[in-house]
């Protein structure tokens, strides 16, 4: 049977016309970047190997472009964009070195979600460790979070990093939550875990270094140094809570960029700005608030196929770490924490309108901090507008966000139930409940608010399926999610040339058309499907295999 399907399919292709809107091919699932390449070999410290060189990101220049040219360029309307490329059929993303499907394929377990990429293995259990096992190898040289790594016997390395003493268990909480919903979504993330332990576990290797910001100068990291580290750090008793990041494997090749492609990569041949994985997850920063969006807070991994073999074929795996800044994290300036999420750093476009307005405007950072939340600075619901949400500076994949790109971030998002949003909010191990609450109730109105503006414009009828050959099947999300009542969901469809189909609704937001026999040689139906709330309808295209062989589904357009 399964032959004879790949017959039919094979010659409806090569004798249908022209006006196709789909080919009738299976979808794309699985990107071919996940396959082994050789890359170039190079030396490296008089040693070859034979992997991509690592990316050095040249962070002040890239401050400086994103601060002041491409703002000036984007404000000038210099950005064009088309769709993004790297898109299947079904108007999906499929899996890939950047994506893996998750919460669109199976809805995780509350335990899931709130252990992102953590595995039993990786979890740390301070109880069980004896003092002076948990050995410090090296001191943190890079970034804005002072902290160390660490070496724990039978579990790996970790980064441990401190809060900032003016947000005590912010910056913390706002790591774990915010990786467990990159995570959930299906972005590459290290292991993040807040852990409470006593100071007694560490011990320091001799001769480390340390240096707590990315320009400042490097010292000895000594006992003293150590120990005034930990007073800074916020304290439940006699322990200690910190951050611990697990260290991740693989070659690390620095940071990817949101632009252009990695010329040493050969499965790396999608310009990133073009990838609506990268372009999309605009949205779900704006959710979270990562306003620290930007190529630093990414690596690239070389994983060979070969553990220890230089000489290995391999491949190149995307990952984001760092969401200190999530949640309301405050900049020493209160006038840019203030502003953050809703103005780049210098934004020329807001600087040209208050200059006509002669500063008439009103800003919605002049509202003030949460009262009784000051915690979490200005991350709140009331100011809230998705679509005009902005990250520090101009991210050259954001600013080509499409409506599509928009919209498909949004379809994976709803899936997030009430539930799955408080098991986020309860991984971040705040100490008082009031503030797991308050991040619950944030993160739930931020998500419906991205919900009613995403899912009203374009079709948010997904999961499409044929079913006993003769009924294209799916759910409406925006349904499911209750953005309206369900009286207000109309369903109607009908085939592109205006004859009429029946439609069947179930619960939940699932509703199944019958499908007609098709009329022509070309054995293909195009189908309309509107809901009476989303302004744009999907669109289907189904091919008939043949009597009693049913149909079946080629494509999906919104």
């Amino acid at each position: 049977m399964r032959r004879e399907v790949v017959f039919s399919l094979a010659a409806l292709s090569a004798c249908s016309p022209a006006d196709r809107a789909f080919p009738p091919r299976a979808p794309l699932l699985r990107d071919g970047d996940l396959a082994s390449v050789r890359a170039p070999c190079h030396e490296e410290a008089e040693h070859v190997v034979c992997a991509p060189e690592p990316y050095v990101s040249p962070h002040l220049w890239d401050e400086v472009d994103s601060v002041v040219f491409r703002p000036l360029s984007e404000t000038l309307g210099v950005v064009t964009s088309g769709e993004s490329v790297d898109v299947n059929s079904l108007d999906e993303v499929p899996d890939s070195s950047w994506f893996t499907n998750r919460l669109g394929v199976r809805p995780p377990s509350l335990d899931e979600v709130g252990l992102g990429a953590c595995t039993p293995d990786l979890l740390l259990d301070p109880d069980a460790a004896a003092d002076g096992s948990w050995v410090i190898d090296k001191g943190k040289t890079g970034g804005n979070t002072p902290g160390f790594r660490v070496s724990i016997p039978g579990k790996g390395k970790y980064l441990f990093k401190v809060d900032d003493a003016d947000q005590p268990e912010q910056s913390s909480a706002a790591d774990v939550v915010a990786a467990a919903a990159y995570h959930a979504v299906g972005f590459d993330t290290p292991c993040e875990q807040v852990v409470y332990f006593e100071p007694s576990l560490l011990k320091l290797a001799p001769g480390l270094r340390y240096k707590w910001t990315s320009f400042g100068d490097e010292h000895d990291f000594d006992r003293a140094a150590l120990d005034s580290l930990l007073r800074q750090a916020p304290h439940r008793g006699d322990r200690v809570r910190m951050l611990a990041s697990a260290w991740m494997l693989g070659r690390i090749l620095g940071p990817f960029r949101y632009e252009g492609t990695r010329a040493d990569d050969p499965n790396d041949v999608v310009p990133h700005e073009d990838r609506r994985e990268l372009r999309a997850s605009r949205v779900l920063a704006a959710w979270v608030g990562h306003t620290d969006s930007h190529e630093f807070n990414t690596v690239d991994r070389w994983l060979p196929d070969r553990d220890g073999d230089d000489a290995s074929a391999g491949h190149v795996v995307h990952s984001f770490i760092d969401w200190g800044d999530c949640l309301g994290n405050d900049w020493p300036q209160e006038e840019i924490t203030r502003r953050m999420g809703y103005s780049y750093i210098l934004d020329w476009g807001d600087m040209a309108s208050d200059f006509a307005t002669l500063g008439a405007r009103v800003r919605p950072w002049e509202g003030g901090r949460v009262p009784g939340h000051e915690l979490f600075g200005y991350f709140d619901v009331a100011h809230f507008v998705p679509d005009q949400w902005k990250n520090e500076y101009p991210n050259p994949a954001f600013s080509r966000m499409t409506e599509r790109d928009a919209a498909w971030m949004a379809r994976i998002l709803a899936r997030f139930t009430p539930e799955m949003v408080r098991a986020l909010a309860e991984a971040g191990r705040f100490s008082d409940p009031r503030n797991t609450e308050y991040v619950a109730e944030v993160l739930q109105g931020r998500l419906d608010r991205i919900l009613e503006r995403y899912l009203a414009r374009l079709s948010s009828v997904t999961d499409v399926v044929i079913e006993r050959q003769d009924r294209l099947c799916g759910v409406d999300l925006a349904e499911r999610r209750r953005l309206r009542d369900s009286a207000s969901f109309r369903y109607s469809a009908r085939t592109d040339g205006g004859v009429g189909l029946s439609v069947d609704r179930g619960a939940g937001g699932r509703i199944c058309v019958t499908l007609p026999r098709a009329t022509d040689a070309r054995h293909y139906v195009g189908l309309v499907l509107e809901d009476g709330f989303s302004r744009s309808p999907m669109h289907a295209y189904v091919y008939e295999l043949g009597r009693d062989r049913g149909y079946y589904l080629a494509g999906i357009s919104r």
